[in-house]
Parts: structure tokens; C-alpha cells; sequence
């Protein structure tokens, strides 16, 4: 079967129990692809009792789930992970065409997701609790932990693979079940997706589509127990509002605007082509992209100078060809960024490259990389998450002044350093208020290291330990086998103990 008669198979559909069913809710919209506005498919806006359905689905199966051992479990997960890797030119063309990246950079996410996987399958066996030292002779205190139950997890169009599987990997190693409400803009490749994980039984993932109402059904029933978010700040207070009625855990993360110094100790050329890519990273379409430029000023001459000359190298096109650079994902992002750029001229910035639709495309939704120079710190576009092909830059005098903008930011994800200066390095691991710090390594992940933000970038962490908790409540159990009598601290308590200002 083509990619094309996948997507009209899954048209319509939405995944519970193992299989998928056509909706009957009714409403429905067209799936364009961004680099050719060809109509690819139809999703489906689920219905109130089809996600009361799933919900239902899910509880059935979470419990059967967490009543299984750790070590099927983790073999079950091993399976999916390979069922994914041989399902890369598959996934990655589906999600080439319906969200517009290149097939590299597709094809690396399906390889990025496996990992996450294979790691959360055997760190939820290896971590269930401890032994704690018990302060009472004779007596076993331990943690366990336990899942939370059913977690809904709302996805962004921007990573629908490798975002899915940080938390649905550390949510299902966990013994929880798993409820995907996918982005509308990656709704057809995430049911792909779906049927990587046939190895786990039916009802631990699950999958509806539609729009913000299918979310918001999700997140207030009272049968589903956390809810995982990634996208925008005002969805996620949204999220984090209505969880709080009920005191339902919850983990957002919502945006970034990180920021990038360039010091004169970095090697011009690395700096530059690390600058280059965390800008321009799927299209800009990225949380964690480079957003705030702060270049010293006895380099910031020859740093612009370089970094343009390398832009205008990038390969725009369909993500199917030979390409770095894709177009975004659709007509309506590429509006706002443009109104971005436009913002920019308007302030006193300058365009010194790129920042227009390229000639050579009358379809699609491409704009061409840019570098924004004559910007002060006080520009819209170095307040706010811009996410789009951008690389705005800021000349400052001093390092110190460099921490001091970075912090000034009411977004605290992650922020990068270019310096080979020790001194420079430490402090910047130690003043950045972020909750990710990269020295001379832009937008790198550790499947073993945390992610996640500070300020409004977010709460809560995915990755490594730290994420596997997330989805995890903990139980303290106190056992004393021989049902000893607890004298020392039981009624009645001791004369010898009692205020010695009442003795007569």
C-alpha cells in the first residue's frame, strides 16, 4: 500500500482497543500537504461517546497492564521499539508530507522515538521503589511506585513521533495506559504510529482525533488520572486551570525563547554552523530553536558575515527531495511568522538575508531563512516565541550583559553557550535561569537526561529518571512483622515526659 492510500485508509478513523474504527461524530477537515497544498486526507473530530469509549478502553487495560510484571512488560516494549526502526520509510514519508520536513529529519525521529523506547523499558524495571533506614528496631520501610492510571497526552505538530514517545515510553513503563490526542496538523501519521505498538496489548495506547474539545473531554473526566501537554502557553494554563480543579497531575511544557551568546573565544566557524542549525531546525519549528542571538561585539561583525553566507547555502524545498529546509506546516503559521518579520522592519531591524517566499515555489508554504541584525534587546521578536526559520541577532559588550538579557526572558527552557573559556562556561551553567544549559552542543537530548523548562516555559520534566517519575505516584509502606507494641510513643505517655512546671 502507497503512503497515499494510507492516508486514505486512516481518514476518518480513530485507534481504540487495537484497531481502528471510522468516526461517526460527523465534523471533519482536510489534511493539506505544505509543500504542495494537494488535500492528502480527512480527520475525523471524535465524539463525545467515542471518547468515552477510549477512555473506558483504557481503564480496562491500564489495570491489566500494572498487574503485569516488569520484565514482560519491558520485553513487550523492546518489540514495539523494533517494530518502529523497520517502520522509518514509512513514517517518515507520511509525516514528510502531512507536517512538511525533510525525510532526514522524519526518519531520525522514528530512529529517536525507538530510543526512547528501548531506554524506559528497562529503567521501569530497574526503578520501583527503595528500602529506607527504619528508625524502629525490627521494622521494613519502603517506597513503591505506583502508575497514576490513564494519562492523556496532547501533542504538538512539530516532533508528533519522538514528543509522543518521551512521555507515552515513560508512561507505559510505568504501568499506566496511554491516550494520544494528536495535533490536527499530524493526525493521519500519528494512527500510523499507532500500529508500532501492537505488541503491547489492546487499550494501552489508544488515539483520538479532533480538535480542542476532544482535548478538553480528555482532560476533565474524572476517569482520566494525568494529563501531559506540549504546545502553547495559553492552552497549557488552560490545561494546568482545569487539572487543579480536581488536583489531577499534570506536566506542560509550553514554548521557548532561548537564547544563543557567541563569545570570542569560540571558534568562529563551529559556532556559526551550530548557530545555523539551531535556528533553522524544522523550519524554526522547534521549542527548544535558537531565538535570541547575543553575539559579542568584537565578533559580531564577522559572525553575521558568515552565518549569512552559510543561510543562503540551505536547500529550501519539498522535504521528499534533496533539502535541508522544508516549508512550514501550514498557511496559516506562515501568515504569523510573517507578520513576525514584518514586525521587525517595523521596529528599526534589519533583514540582512532571507525572510520572503523563495521565487521558485508558486505552491507551498516556504519561507526562506533569515538573519535579523540592528536588533535591541527590547524587540518584540526577542520577547516572544517566534518559531519560524529566524535568526535574530543582538550585539552585546560583555558577557555579563549577554546572562543578564538571556534571563530577562519570561521563558526559562533551555539556552546555549559558545566559549572555550572555563570561567565563561561555568558561570553560564550556574547564572542561566533555564532549565537546560548547552555548552558548544546546541539541541542535543539524552534519553537519560531531563527535559523541560522554567518560567513559563513550563512545569515538570521528561526524560531520564526524572520523567519516569513524572508518571509515578509514590506509596510509603511501614511494616513491623511481629506487631510489636509501640511503648515509646503510644498512650499513655510517661509522667517522666510531661511538663515539669506543673509538679507540685
Amino acid at each position: 500500500m502507497t503512503v497515499i492510500e494510507e492516508f486514505t485508509r486512516l481518514s476518518g478513523s480513530y485507534f481504540i482497543n487495537g484497531q481502528y474504527q471510522k468516526s461517526d461524530g460527523g465534523a471533519s477537515y482536510d489534511v493539506v500537504d505544505p509543500a504542495t497544498e494537494d488535500v492528502i486526507g480527512q480527520v475525523a473530530d471524535c465524539s463525545e461517546t467515542e471518547v468515552a469509549n477510549v477512555i473506558e478502553a483504557a481503564n480496562t487495560a491500564q489495570r491489566k497492564w500494572a498487574a503485569m510484571n516488569a520484565l514482560t512488560r519491558a520485553e513487550l516494549m523492546h518489540e514495539v521499539a523494533v517494530k518502529m526502526r523497520n517502520m522509518t520509510p514509512v513514517l517518515a514519508e507520511m509525516l514528510t508530507r502531512e507536517m512538511g520536513k525533510p525525510y532526514k529529519e522524519t526518519a531520525d525521529e522514528v530512529a529517536w522515538s525507538a530510543s526512547a523506547i528501548d531506554y524506559y523499558a528497562e529503567v521501569g524495571r530497574h526503578d520501583c521503589g527503595r528500602v529506607l533506614g527504619s528508625p524502629v528496631d525490627d521494622q521494613l520501610h519502603y517506597t513503591l511506585k505506583e502508575p497514576m492510571g490513564v494519562v492523556v497526552t496532547i501533542m504538538p505538530f512539530n516532533f508528533p513521533f519522538v514528543l509522543l514517545c518521551w512521555e507515552a515510553a515513560a508512561a507505559i513503563a510505568a504501568g499506566n495506559s496511554v491516550i494520544v490526542k494528536p495535533s490536527e496538523l499530524t493526525t493521519l501519521t500519528t494512527l500510523k504510529f499507532m500500529e508500532a505498538f501492537d505488541a503491547l496489548p489492546n487499550g494501552v495506547i489508544q488515539c483520538v482525533s479532533g480538535t480542542g474539545e476532544v482535548g478538553k473531554r480528555l482532560v476533565e473526566s474524572p476517569d482520566t488520572h494525568m494529563v501531559a501537554f506540549t504546545g502553547g502557553v495559553e492552552t497549557g494554563r488552560i490545561i494546568a486551570r482545569s487539572c487543579a480543579e480536581t488536583f489531577k497531575p499534570c506536566l506542560i511544557e509550553a514554548s521557548g525563547n532561548d537564547a544563543f551568546i557567541i563569545m570570542p573565544s569560540a571558534p568562529l566557524d563551529v559556532a556559526v554552523q551550530g548557530a545555523l542549525f539551531a535556528a533553522n531546525l524544522n523550519c524554526g519549528q522547534v521549542c527548544t530553536s535558537a531565538e535570541r542571538f547575543f553575539v559579542h561585539q568584537d565578533i559580531h561583525d564577522a559572525f553575521v558575515q558568515k552565518l549569512v553566507e552559510e543561510t543562503r547555502k540551505l536547500r529550501i524545498g519539498n522535504g521528499l527531495d534533496k533539502v535541508d529546509i522544508g516549508p512550514m506546516v501550514s498557511e496559516k503559521e506562515r501568515d504569523r511568522f510573517e507578520a513576525v518579520l514584518a514586525r521587525v522592519v517595523e521596529q528599526g531591524g534589519e533583514i540582512a538575508c532571507g525572510g520572503r517566499r523563495p521565487a521558485e515555489f508558486n505552491k507551498g508554504w516556504f519561507m526562506e531563512p533569515s538573519v535579523l541584525t540592528n536588533l535591541t534587546p527590547d524587540m518584540d521578536i526577542l520577547k516572544a516565541e517566534s518559531f519560524g526559520p529566524s535568526a535574530p541577532i543582538c550585539r552585546v559588550a560583555s558577557f555579563d550583559e549577554a546572562i543578564e538579557y538571556t534571563n530577562a526572558s519570561p521563558y526559562g527552557l533551555g539556552a546555549t553557550i559558545y566559549t572555550t573559556d572555563l570561567n565563561e562556561s561555568m558561570r553560564a551553567v550556574r547564572d542561566i535561569v533555564a532549565g537546560m544549559v548547552w555548552v558548544n552542543a546546541p539541541l542535543l537530548d539524552n534519553d537519560a537526561g531531563p527535559f523541560g523548562g522554567r518560567k513559563f516555559s513550563g512545569i515538570g520534566r521528561q526524560l531520564g529518571a526524572e520523567g519516569l517519575d513524572t508518571f509515578r505516584h509514590t506509596k510509603l509502606v511501614m511494616i513491623d512483622p511481629a506487631s510489636n507494641p509501640q511503648d515509646f510513643w503510644w498512650f499513655p505517655y510517661q509522667n517522666d515526659e510531661a511538663f515539669s512546671g506543673n509538679d507540685e
